[in-house]
């Protein structure tokens, strides 16, 4: 069982850059596709990105396309999200979700959650 933890998120001003943390205590990381996740205040659960267990492939929301940079240390048990130039509507609490498939967008595929963290961005 993989139990996720996200760390990095706060307060940043638009321009800014953030790096999201996501750690898991499981055995079996490394058996697990990673993926980001973001809900705003009463709005669904949005895809950000995801990268397979490796990490030699990745895809990004269209939205942070060219922003935002998706790694993975399986020795560290760590998935990381790069967050550049950001912006007031990336404002959201991010999550990172295990799955088992490459690749889904859809929250209910992920196995495992962590309980996210709060990104804000603004002046």
């Amino acid at each position: 069982q993989e139990q996720l933890v996200e760390s990095g998120g706060g307060l940043v001003q638009p321009g800014g850059s953030l790096t999201l943390s996501c750690t898991s205590s499981g055995h079996s990381f490394s058996r697990y596709v990673m993926g980001w996740f973001r809900q705003a205040p009463g709005k669904e659960r949005d895809f950000v990105g995801t990268i397979s267990w490796g990490g030699r492939r990745k895809q990004l929301a269209d939205s942070v396309k060219g922003r935002f940079t998706i790694s993975r240390d399986n020795a560290k048990n760590t998935v990381y999200l790069q967050m550049n130039n950001l912006k007031p509507e990336d404002t959201a609490v991010y999550y990172c979700g295990a799955d088992q498939i490459w690749y889904s967008k859809v929250p209910t595929s992920y196995d495992y959650w962590g309980r996210g963290t709060q990104v804000s961005v603004s002046s």
